[in-house]
């Protein structure tokens, strides 16, 4: 079946249309590839300094299970020896009870022995009183050895109780610095695990929030430029820059603060509207194009750049002339990097969010504006302040 001349004609321009296109993909492709090679190379600079830092802990961590392997080592050994040396102890006592008992005995049957065979034999003459006394004497001294192997065992005995509680006493050191050691394994463990947690949540926070950004404003941002807006934020305002990097986190990474909507899709109402066309033709820009967030349930959306600000609330004195003043950008642009940053940071500022203490009530009152002991609000709140502890090492 021969197709119509349309119908060439139509295919024809469709393949031209992609050829150019395709002549123009490997430009921007490989913009796209430079920079990703860009960031890649940062991010592997700062994973290797964290990978260092999680291999000296575990250097450490192995160094101190090879030091609580030791000290038990020395405690079964210690054990061994107490326990050896209570045995001779023992030992040494059973034969003091039994020399004991040996001369209790002898000298029993000595004395009735020498009293019994004396007046005998000097009644029937049958012996000298000096031979008679010679036995004695016999008898006597093989007491006095006796006596002398008592005294000996006893010292003996002394001796190793002596050093049974040496023994004890090192045990006990031991013991001690073993409660120490596994305390200090304990903590590098943690150590370890928080470095490795740390260092997956820097990637998987950093990523996101690239990511995020680069599709919010149709524009990739390296994390060392949002690094460097918020560290200027920050000594402009006095604002945390962890406090602030949570903010911004939060504020770029919930679905309705991607930028998915026009100003036609928000609510953002009669007034706001009309500010907003205001604030794109300023800037040069086509409002009906320019992206907002989206209205959720129990919002309006229509939050305009990087900080989320209504337009009405961006045009107010607090905030775009004073960004622009500092800056020197004028007017002040909120998808701008460092004007909405700086926005953001002047904002919290007014709440209360230079001061540690008032970061929880000035991130409730940048997700609410007022009525801040709503449900919602504090969870936003609370979610702000745990993320702002996961910026701490990577500042």
């Amino acid at each position: 079946m021969k197709l119509s001349f349309r119908k060439i004609a139509l295919i024809f321009l469709i393949g031209l249309f992609g050829f150019f296109n395709f002549l123009n993909f490997p430009v921007k492709a490989a913009d796209d590839s430079d920079e990703i090679k860009e960031k890649i190379e940062k991010y592997e600079d700062k994973l290797e300094d964290v990978t260092k830092e999680l291999q000296q802990s575990q250097g450490l961590l192995q160094k101190t299970t090879r030091e609580v392997m030791t000290t038990r080592s020395l405690i079964e050994k210690t054990s061994s020896e107490i326990t050896r040396k209570e045995a001779e102890v023992k030992n040494l006592n059973n034969r003091i009870e039994l020399n004991r008992k040996i001369l209790s005995e002898y000298v029993r049957q000595v004395y009735y022995n020498d009293e019994e065979s004396l007046l005998v034999r000097l009644a029937l003459g049958e012996d000298s009183l000096g031979g008679i006394l010679g036995n004695l004497n016999q008898s006597l001294g093989i007491k006095d050895r006796i006596l002398n192997l008592l005294e000996e065992t006893k010292k003996s005995k002394e001796e190793l109780e002596k050093v049974k509680t040496e023994l004890t006493g090192k045990k006990e050191e031991h013991e001690e610095l073993l409660v120490i050691k596994k305390n200090e394994q304990a903590e590098i463990q943690q150590d370890v695990r928080e470095t490795q947690i740390t260092l997956a949540e820097i990637q998987q926070k950093m990523s996101k929030l690239r990511s995020t950004l680069s599709a919010f404003l149709g524009k990739s941002f390296t994390i060392d430029d949002v690094v460097k807006e918020v560290t200027y934020a920050s000594g402009k305002t006095g604002v945390r820059k962890e406090f602030l990097f949570a903010v911004l986190d939060k504020e770029t990474d919930l679905g309705r603060f991607t930028g998915g909507c026009t100003y036609k899709n928000s609510k953002m109402g009669a007034t706001n509207e009309k500010i907003f066309k205001g604030i794109c033709d300023d800037l040069g820009y086509d409002y009906k194009k320019m992206k907002v967030s989206c209205p959720l349930s129990y919002g309006i959306g229509g939050a305009m750049g990087v900080a989320q600000f209504m337009p009405s609330t961006w045009i107010n004195p607090k905030y775009a002339p004073r960004i622009a003043a500092i800056t020197g950008n004028k007017p002040a642009n909120p998808w701008s990097l460092k004007d909405g940053i700086l926005g953001m940071a002047l904002y919290l500022k007014d709440k209360g969010g230079d001061k540690k203490s008032g970061e929880h009530t000035a991130a409730a009152a940048y997700h609410c504006g007022s009525n801040l002991s709503r449900t919602v609000c504090q969870n936003y709140a609370n979610s702000v302040i745990s993320w702002s502890k996961g910026y701490d090492d990577y500042f």
